[in-house]
């Protein structure tokens, strides 16, 4: 599988967590139903903030302090 741009605002959900299943804890811990969400391979992270009413750059810090955590 070709890797995704973790930046690319555009990117589904669905493919973000198939690149990086790690981040599915991030979304858990913000009670959001994103991983395993029929829609996520329609949404991106922008549309899940809207959606859940998170602010995005906030959220992509969290995102991104999680993808650089040691496993």
């Amino acid at each position: 599988m070709k890797r995704r741009d973790f930046d690319n605002p555009d990117l589904p959900l669905s493919e973000l967590f198939a690149q990086w299943p790690e981040l599915m804890r991030v979304f858990i811990e913000q009670r959001m139903l994103c991983p395993g969400c029929p829609i996520a391979p329609f949404h991106a992270i922008t549309d899940a903030c809207i959606e859940y009413d998170l602010d995005e750059d906030d959220f992509r810090d969290a995102l991104l302090a999680d993808k650089a955590a040691p496993s």
